[in-house]
């Protein structure tokens, strides 16, 4: 767990659900922090610092090309 970073911050638990897939896709091990307290209490998300995405050092650079690319991917965007 010491070698987990903070790759992204997400508000609701929805905006999870499709960077989960994409992660377990690629067979990259990842962490939710706080996602059950946010999912029982969405309006406590911001005291909570949010959802926090955190990925070993090791697969840090190929998650960054995965949310890039997901960001830029119109047909996947999370409005």
């Amino acid at each position: 767990m010491k070698e987990f970073i903070t790759v992204a911050i997400f508000n609701y638990q929805h905006e999870t659900f499709i960077i989960k897939n994409l992660l377990e896709q690629e067979g990259i091990k990842f962490i939710f922090e706080n996602e059950t307290l946010v999912s029982i209490d969405p309006f406590a998300s911001i005291a909570y610092g949010g959802i926090k995405l955190k990925v070993h050092s090791n697969d840090l650079e190929r998650v960054k090309q995965i949310l890039d690319s997901f960001k830029n991917d119109n047909h996947l965007k999370i409005v």
